[in-house]
């Protein structure tokens, strides 16, 4: 093997980062039922700081990006830029062989063949029938309180902890931050954030090809929230984790909140009936826990999925990407910046996913205060130059 098409393989592996929206993983809070296919497609690592925090390197915008010595590799006068673009190209093809492979259980033939995850499909139908009773408990204390809980979870735990720093390293922190955010991310109920991370590096990796968990091309509906519900079964997903979030699997904090997913969601329950209760009455009490839980599950898992299927569906955009990945206004603003996503699929490792002036990014705002608090570093701020906006 020469030494251009070593380099070529190593970055097909280093790559797997590169774009995908939010996404909302599979719930696994216990032990499977069955087991599944193994999964293929490159691997994903980091290195781990002094701090605990996982470094990927500021200075590059894919997840796992090209190190110098990679970069460098090429020819003498070779143009880097189109290096780089070169061992994309053959990235992706790679990626598609293996998504292809019969291996893998989101092939369209296969999806189905295990019948329904029933952890899914119930956990999910019981968050909706709690939305039943909103009306009968509304108050405007359960109102702010879904609305504090909802940035909470949704805009910090997972557009800033899910996604930005633990699926594409856009800043580093201390590891327990990382835990802090992973925390509050699983109560979105969306699933662990190994889980999540997992899905959306493998949705970035095959974005809107076959082998994406959740692109549009297999039908609206199922790229909002049917493409969790069919069974895959234990071994799939201890697969998954391994080969697409092995810096998350290896870590032990993780792995407890990982554990915890749904004693997490009923202790938050517990808390708030005690708070309302006690500070107020019985009605108040149960006020908190159909706004504080239903409802404010309700708008981050549709908000979160939003991000999955309307943005690749409508919207404009501001870069030239190999998916369908688009910016759509209302979802930028329901969901704290996320829903720039065409901004985010060219540059899947920025801060920053707002970036024209209209581009509201309330997440990117976050960590700026992060980053003044000494809370945050290694930012990565900025379009490079070579791939400056449009227009």
């Amino acid at each position: 093997m020469d030494l251009a098409e070593e380099t070529a393989n190593n970055e097909c592996r280093k790559r797997v980062g590169e774009e995908t929206p939010m996404t909302m993983p599979a719930i696994t809070t216990g032990p499977a039922i069955t087991t599944g296919p193994a999964i293929t497609g490159p691997a994903i690592a980091g290195t781990a700081s002094a701090t605990g925090a996982i470094e990927f390197g500021a200075d590059s915008l894919t997840l796992l990006p090209a190190t110098a010595e990679a970069v460098s590799a090429a020819a003498p006068g070779t143009d880097h830029a189109a290096h780089e673009e070169s061992i994309a190209s053959q990235s992706r093809q790679a990626q598609t062989e293996q998504a292809q492979s019969k291996h893998d259980p989101y092939q369209a033939g296969q999806r189905w063949s295990k019948g329904l995850d029933w952890t899914n499909v119930i956990w999910i139908g019981a968050i909706h029938v709690g939305l039943l009773a909103a009306p009968f408990f509304f108050t405007f204390k359960a109102l702010a309180l879904m609305a504090f809980l909802h940035w909470m979870t949704g805009g910090i735990g997972v557009c800033l902890g899910y996604h930005r720093q633990l699926t594409h390293g856009s800043f580093s922190t201390y590891r327990p931050v990382r835990w802090l955010l992973a925390m509050l991310g699983g109560l979105s109920g969306e699933g662990s954030a190994i889980t999540w991370v997992a899905n959306h590096r493998k949705h970035h990796a095959f974005s809107d090809q076959e082998g994406d968990p959740h692109s549009p091309h297999d039908g609206g509906l199922w790229s909002h929230m049917l493409w969790f519900m069919p069974k895959f079964g234990r071994k799939y997903y201890q697969e998954l984790h391994d080969r697409y979030a092995p810096d998350l699997a290896r870590d032990p904090g993780m792995h407890l909140l990982h554990k915890m997913f749904l004693p997490s969601h009923l202790a938050l329950g517990a808390l708030l009936l005690t708070i309302g209760y006690f500070g107020w009455d019985l009605h108040t009490g149960i006020s908190f826990v159909v706004w504080g839980m239903f409802v404010r599950l309700i708008g981050v898992l549709h908000v979160t999925w939003f991000v999955n299927s309307a943005t690749h569906l409508w919207g404009y955009r501001n870069y030239e990407t190999s998916d369908d990945s688009r910016n759509l206004w209302w979802v930028g603003l329901l969901a704290y910046g996320e829903g720039w996503h065409n901004n985010h699929h060219a540059f899947q490792r920025m801060a920053r996913h707002g970036h024209r002036w209209w581009e509201i990014d309330m997440t990117y705002w976050a960590i700026c205060v992060m980053e003044k608090l000494g809370l945050a570093w290694d930012v990565v701020h900025d379009v490079p130059a070579r791939r400056k906006l449009a227009g």
